[in-house]
């Protein structure tokens, strides 16, 4: 009994300690999901701006533009992941992983080549483990980006897509992220970023075809399409590690609570041994007194 009532105390101990550090991660995902959510706010202006620049340029003086153009047959195609660097956040790498192997097998369904490119560990682990290719991979502070990453990927990602498919480019570009929604709904969505769809008209776009661009259209859209992809993708960034934050916070206030419970069952099963041990002590000792009585 004494060796069962042990074992109780070094569990209750170890959960213990366990709880401190859920309790700590949770404190800490709590405290820096604000200012995750305050960085998604401050960017979608810009993003928005850019996006209703990019489409009146595009979409009001009769370009062609190599970001803009759909590839009759398109053959290959890149998919971006976007997990986590780190675990204990639930589900959130799993469902983001789901989600692209949905989309990658319907593009491959449709007859096309896939490129993945990785951003998190997470990912990378995922198709190291099951010893998959994939083209690059970028970790590092999923949870904090910086715009130098995302000008990092964009420069990447459209370098591959302006690159002729026989020297190895691709004719289309996925997203594969978590959507910000509400503090309790993160949702795992895929965006096309490449060709861009633009506007058909002035009225999306708040800006009016009888503007002239200098030096011109197509030296505009030079500028602007890079600008825009790199938006795009810090935008993205940002709501996945607002995700990512949120997602560590429900994870690490369960385990907390889950370790609760089980220092209330091995707080209750101690007991049942402590007490077991007792009446075990009292009738070994009632039996000594009356077989003394009875000699």
């Amino acid at each position: 009994m004494g060796a069962q009532i042990r074992v109780y105390r070094q569990k209750i101990a170890s959960t213990s300690s366990m709880k401190k550090i859920f309790k700590a991660m949770e404190l800490i995902a709590t405290s820096r999901i604000g200012k995750a959510r305050s960085r998604v706010q401050a960017s979608l202006p810009y993003a928005e701006a850019i996006t209703r620049a990019v489409s009146a340029v595009a979409s009001h003086n009769e370009i062609e533009h190599v970001l803009t153009q759909k590839a009759e047959n398109p053959t290959r195609a890149a998919v971006l992941i976007m997990t986590s660097d780190r675990g204990l956040a639930g589900a959130y790498s799993t469902n983001v992983l789901k989600r692209a192997e949905q989309l990658l097998a319907l593009l491959r369904e449709e007859g096309k080549e896939v490129r993945p490119y990785l951003y998190g560990r997470k990912a990378q682990a995922y198709f190291d483990f099951r010893d998959r290719d994939y083209d690059q991979v970028w970790t590092g502070n999923t949870d904090s980006p910086e715009l130098a990453r995302a000008r990092e990927i964009g420069d990447e990602l459209v370098g591959r897509f302006v690159q002729s498919t026989d020297d190895g480019g691709v004719d289309e570009l996925f997203l594969v992220y978590t959507e910000f929604q509400s503090m309790v709904k993160q949702e795992p969505v895929v965006k096309r970023m490449l060709p861009l769809a633009v506007a058909d008209d002035a009225e999306n776009t708040g800006l009016h075809s009888e503007y002239d661009f200098e030096p011109g259209p197509e030296e505009v859209l030079d500028a602007l399409l890079p600008k825009y992809v790199e938006s795009r993708l810090y935008t993205a960034m940002l709501e996945a590690s607002a995700s990512e934050l949120a997602a560590r916070q429900r994870a690490m206030k369960s385990a907390a609570d889950n370790a609760d419970e089980l220092i209330r069952k091995y707080t209750l099963l101690r007991n049942n041994a402590r007490q077991a041990e007792i009446t075990q002590e009292l009738s070994e000792l009632i039996g000594g007194a009356d077989a003394l009585a009875n000699s």
